[in-house]
């Protein structure tokens, strides 16, 4: 997010609710699979990157 100047609310798009995007941050929630589909949509961040991220 830092490199790419995004903010919270930039977020929304990809991971949902500003609240989901705290507990996503926050290691709450795991990311999703639809969540990870729009991130790599969207970002253009590789698949096995996010999913390496997912199962923590």
């Amino acid at each position: 997010m830092e490199q790419e100047g995004l903010t919270n609310e930039d977020m929304v798009q990809y991971l949902g609710s500003k609240s989901r995007i705290s507990e996503v941050f926050s290691h709450k929630r795991n990311l999703s699979l639809s969540m990870i589909r729009k991130l790599v949509a969207g970002l253009h961040i590789p698949a096995d990157v996010l999913i390496g991220a997912a199962a923590f």
